[in-house]
Order: structure tokens, then sequence, then C-alpha cells
């Protein structure tokens, strides 16, 4: 690899940790309250070493090499130095990779899917390990298993993807010659049998038969326990029409077996009947393999209306699968922040009449809005590859649309910075109402993208063999053809199984248009205490929204750090979509939102600074926010895969004015992005008595909290 470019994937320097703080809001629970608190924050992170496990081989060794060599010193790496003779500034370049190893939970970006490598030489490394036989064994792992921690000759190993573009991927494991194609088939023929596959992973093995590996506490659940009963292997289809795809229970087996022990202590300390089967699901689930046990824990969560320790916890999300379909472990526990929870309520309480403000007919949305519990938590626990501002799930649309949803916001990620925090690209005119304004902005919207985003909308579906939930003789028009509607999905498809992998990246575009086009909604403002729910640009519910727009502005130039030249490939998926917005704001006419450069020359600039016009917010940038958002539901209500994907394709398509103009600045001006120390919680089992450990926001700190986890 040029030397140029392995630069822009060395480890941050420093990175930028920070605290969660959550002392008080954990001091508010009884003991029964901070137990169930524990043990569910033992199963978030006893699941640490599987999404270590999902991103690269070698993610394992390097987790146990940071920990042994911290353990060598018992912290001290003062001693340590001296104990090696390496030099106290290497040993920082060390501990400052291993802080955002642990924020990222492996070695490529939990925002970004981009490989991350040591700034400490490997010679200074490899004499840091020196130190015991241990770390002399990890060591040898950590750079000779998978990718290996030092490894950039081959850059596509450097980004998450499919095996036959030689991207790195752990979800396709040992299986180099595995194709999209048979991915896909694989797919098609479980889609088939009704078989979920999030807690699953898929190999090749040199017969071209595959297996099917289950995650599970056990390899040999009982028949009963089964989502498919006895069955034990499946014929193929297709070109694998001569093959078998056996099912492989036991992945992750130890991991699992904990977190399903973890789960049945929670049970003797929750709070109501609800929450008591919810456990008893995630328990079967975890324990056997069964994903249908996944899905019915989900159904009691969201009936589980208003708890004060919220939680969710399983293979959630399925960004990083470069099909799309697959999900990634996480978990977290949390604390309600009643105060700021009873705005949100307003906001749940004002949806039905908001929702039909977004520009499409009442056939394309649900029947009745399902009004989901909507709480704005305190986080204590968040085991996963990253921690986001806001979460609306379950990801199931058959819930979804059916049952209901839950939305949280995450009060102590959204307010979480580090002082003196750089703003790159806000003018600086702009700058001091940016400072004041952003956080109620993004908290606005990230209120509105997960409940009105994510919670609205209609796929138009043949539920079941000539049964459809619209009027198929009468097919609904579509506002962009101004025809009737051709297309729908059939019985067993899914979102997620028609759009692949490009679905997860759409969605969070259009949840985010949706936040775009009804933060101009001065009522929804004022349910946050700015304004008196008039029309008003001019008064500080103006100055919120103009946050709002400026925010969504930035997020689309720094979204150019995740988009790859070399393969051309977006690396996270909120990025890509705050990129597209960016280009819809710019294409609303007028000079409505313009990238200029301080030297006046925007073909070749020296600088990049957002210009836009406050007064045409609601005249040009609503409306064409509008209008791609119009055409981004249409596609997913209807299933239109093939117009979907070219839409979207052609505006996050990166011309060469923003690969070799923009991009190069936004590298050098790229901030850190933040890792959070987290709290430790410690049980008395003879009290009973839970007791929190607080850790300083340093990389000594970061990593003293997973040392002290002992996961």
């Amino acid at each position: 690899m040029d030397p140029s470019l392995r630069s822009h994937y060395l480890a941050d320097n420093p990175p930028t940790v920070v605290r969660l703080e959550i002392a008080p809001h954990f001091a508010a629970l009884s003991p029964k309250q901070k137990r169930y608190a524990h043990h569910l924050s033992r199963a978030s992170f006893h699941g640490t070493r599987v999404t270590l496990a999902q991103v690269s081989p070698e993610s394992p060794a390097i987790y146990d090499l940071i920990l042994a060599l911290h353990r060598a010193c018992t912290g001290d790496y003062k001693k340590l130095s001296t104990d090696t003779s390496v030099s106290s500034s290497d040993i920082t370049l060390w501990l400052e990779y291993a802080a955002q190893f642990l924020g990222n939970l492996g070695n490529y970006k939990g925002f970004g899917d981009s490989k991350f490598i040591p700034r400490i030489s490997p010679e200074d490394l490899k004499k840091l390990c020196d130190v015991n036989d241990e770390c002399k064994s990890l060591h040898e792992k950590a750079t000779k298993t998978g990718g290996g921690i030092y490894e950039t000759k081959n850059a596509a190993l450097m980004h998450l993807g499919y095996p036959e573009a030689g991207h790195m991927t752990a979800y396709y494991p040992n299986s180099p010659t595995v194709t999209k194609e048979e991915i896909s088939i694989v797919g098609d023929v479980l889609e088939e049998k009704k078989l979920l596959i999030e807690n699953t992973r898929l190999r090749k093995l040199d017969s071209g038969d595959f297996e099917l590996l289950i995650a599970s506490g056990v390899s040999n659940p009982p028949a009963s326990e089964r989502d498919l009963g006895d069955v034990s292997s499946i014929d193929l289809t297709g070109k694998l029409a001569d093959k078998k795809l056996h099912l492989r229970f036991g992945d992750y087996q130890e991991e699992m077996a904990k977190i399903a022990l973890e789960i049945k202590k929670a049970r003797k300390d929750a709070a109501n009947e609800v929450e008591e089967k919810m456990l008893d699901e995630y328990a079967r689930s975890f324990g056997t393999g069964s994903i249908q046990g996944f899905v019915e824990s989900q159904r009691y969560w969201i009936k589980n209306k208003k708890p004060m320790v919220e939680t969710d916890i399983g293979f959630v999300e399925t960004y990083r699968d470069p099909q799309g379909v697959r999900g990634e472990w996480e978990g977290f526990v949390a604390m309600v922040n009643q105060e700021r929870t009873r705005a949100f309520g307003k906001l749940v309480d004002a949806a039905p009449s908001m929702i039909p403000k977004l520009p499409w007919s009442k056939e394309f949305e649900k029947d009745k809005f399902l009004s989901p519990d909507f709480t704005s938590l305190e986080v204590l626990t968040f085991a996963g590859s990253g921690i986001p501002a806001g979460i609306n799930i379950p990801n199931y649309d058959f819930i979804r649309q059916n049952e209901g949803f839950k939305n949280v916001s995450l009060g102590n990620v959204l307010s979480a910075k580090a002082p003196n925090e750089p703003i790159q690209f806000i003018r600086k005119e702009d700058d001091q109402l940016f400072r004041k304004y952003r956080d109620p902005a993004f908290e606005i919207q990230v209120g509105i993208h997960e409940l009105l985003g994510h919670g609205c909308g209609k796929l138009l579906q043949e539920t079941a063999p000539g049964e459809y939930n619209f009027d198929i003789k009468h097919p609904p028009m579509s506002p962009i053809t101004k025809k009737p509607i051709l297309s729908y999905y059939k019985p067993g498809q899914t979102w997620s199984s028609v759009f692949g992998s490009i679905a997860s990246s759409y969605e969070e575009c259009r949840a985010e248009c949706v936040a775009m086009a009804l933060s101009c909604d001065f009522g929804i403002l004022e349910i946050f205490g700015f304004g008196d729910g008039k029309e008003d640009i001019s008064n500080e519910a103006g100055d919120v929204l103009y946050a709002a727009y400026l925010q969504m502005a930035r997020a689309g130039v720094a979204a150019l750090e995740f988009w790859d030249p070399k393969s051309r490939k977006w690396g996270q998926a909120h990025m890509q979509a705050r990129f597209s917005i960016l280009r819809t704001f710019m294409d609303g006419g007028e000079n409505f939102c313009e990238l200029k450069s301080p030297n006046a020359d925007i073909k070749n600039p020296d600088d990049l600074e957002i210009h836009l016009d406050r007064n045409k917010i609601l005249s040009h940038g609503r409306p064409a926010v509008e209008a791609y958002l119009q055409k981004l539901h249409i596609y997913k209500s209807t299933a239109d895969f093939e117009a979907g994907k070219k839409l979207y394709d052609d505006i996050t398509n990166v011309d060469e004015w923003w690969a070799e103009k923009a991009r190069p600045i936004v590298l050098k001006k790229k901030i850190p992005r933040k890792v959070f120390v987290q709290a430790n919680t410690v049980l008395d089992e003879n009290s009973g008595d839970v007791k929190l450990v607080e850790y300083e926001p340093t990389i000594e700190g970061m990593i003293q909290s997973y040392v002290e986890r002992n996961v």
C-alpha cells in the first residue's frame, strides 16, 4: 500500500476518550433494580468475544493481548517501559491503539468499517510483548491470524465486505471462495423455510456444501427447541442444486451459555410478568439457538412499557454483514431519564397528526399508528462495536407494522463532549449559534428519526398466497409515476431480503429525511421547548432548525471519510445517507446550500465552509428533502428494488471533485470519533448489594474497565 494512503489507517493520536456519566441515575435505583441491571450488564458484556469474532479473525487475539500487557505490569506502564526498554512515548502509542480497539470492539472501526493499525512500530510492539510468555504467544497470534494487526499490503482487506472482492469478513469464516450468488441462494432457501438468520454465520466447505453456524449455548439442542425441528441438512437450489446446507449449533458456545445463565439470574429480579417472559425467551434463544425465541422476546419487550431499567440484547443490527442480513452482537442496559422522557411522550402523542404531513397518501402508511414507548435513557452498559445516539427496535417490520416498536434516545451519549472540541466546516459567523443549539437540534432530530422515521410507512405485501394487505384489484397510485403500483412484497419476502446490502443505509436515509422534513414543523419544536408553535424562522425555534440543517450538511461533508476510493464503497450506513442528504440540500436551488472555500476557488479548495441560507430552509430545503423522501419511501413500500437502488446509487456516487478535491480536506481535518468509558457493576453475593465502579476518562481508564469486567 502507498505509504501516504497507509497513514489514513493509523490509530487516532490521541483518541477522544469521554466518560458516560451514570452515577446519579444508578443511585436512584432500588437494590432489586440494581441487581437486575447488573446481571443484564454481565450478559451484555459476555458477548464481547462474540462481537470480536464477528469483526476479524485476529481481533480476539488482539483483545487478549491488550489485557495481558495490562496484567503484566498491573497497570503500571512506567514499569513496563523500564522492564522492556520501550520508550514511554511508544507505550502511549500502544495504549491509544488499545483504547480505540476497545471502543470499537475490534480492529475495524465500528463506525466506518475500515481497519486501523497501531502507530507503535512492529519492532517495538514485539519488544513490549517479550515481557512474558503469555504476551509473546498472544503477539504471535495477533500478528499472524487472519489479516494480522499490521497487515496493510492487501488494500481490499482494509475494509469489511464480501470475500470474493477480497475484503475482510468474519460472517463467512474460512470461506474465501464463497460468492455473493451462493450467499443469496442459501438465503433464498432459508427464506422459503421461514428461518431468520440474524444469529448465524455461513461457511463454505471444501466439498462445496455449506454449514450454517448457529449461535447457541449447547451444540446439540433437542429437536423440540430447534426452529426447524429435527432437520439437520437442507437441499440447496439453482446453481447449488447438488449441494447441501448443514445446520451446526454451538457457534460461540461458551459465550452464549454464559449469557443465557446471566439472563436467568436477572429473571429473579424482574419487575413484572412481562419482563419474566421476555427473559425466558432471551434465555431460550441464546441457549438453544432459536431465533424465534428472540422474536418472541422482542414481542414481550415492546409490551414492557416504561420500565425503570431498560434493556435489549442480541444479534440486532445487520450493518456489517456485507449481505445485510446477519446481525452483530450488542446489548444495552440503561436508566430512564424521566424529565426528558416527558418531552418524547408529547412527540409520541403528536405523531398521528404529524405523519399525514409526509409526502405520500394513506395507502402507503400503516392503517393505524402503533403508539410506541419512547424514552430518554442514560446508558449504564452498551456492549458492542459502537454506541448510537438513538435506537428504534425491533428491526422486524412484521412486528413494527402490526404490533409496535420502541424508541430510545441515549441522553448521556448525546451530551458527552470532549473539552475544547473543534468543529469543522462551520463558518465563524455560525460557530457560536451552532455550539449553543447543536445538542437540542440533534436530540430533536434523533427523536423524529427514530419515532416517525423508522416508525412510519407500510410495506405493501402479499401476506399469504392470494392474501394482501392492500386492495390488489384497485392498487394505490404511485405519486411518482401517477400510475397504479406494479410491485409489492411476495410471501416470505422481507424488507432486508429484497433490498439486501443497501437496506440498512437506505432505511437510515429515509428516516433522516423524515427528521429533516418534520423538524421544519414548529409544533414539534415547541414540544421540545422552543418557540410558540408559530412559524418564525427568526426566533429561537428558528435557531434550532438552522442548527439542525447545518448539522446535517456538516455530517454530509464529513461522510467522505467513510468512502473508500479504492473499492468505491461506502463503509458506514448513516454517513452514506447523510452525504446523499447534503447533495439534496445542494440541489435545492437558488444557492440554498453551497460549499465554498476561503481561497474563493471551489474547484481547488484549501478548506471547505458550509454556506446555508437560513431564510430558504422552508422554501427550498424542505421541498427538496420531501421530493427525495417521497421516492425513497414509495420504492421501499412497493418492493421496487431496481428503482430504489438506481436512485440511491446515483445520489451517493462520489465524483471526481468530491473524491480528489473535497475528500483530502475532510481527511486532513477529521476529528477522532469518541470512545466511551463505561462504568462497571460489582455484586456482593452475600448481601445482594451492587456497587457502581467508575473509571477515569483516559486511555488507561478505558483498558482498566475491560480488565475488571473479566470478559
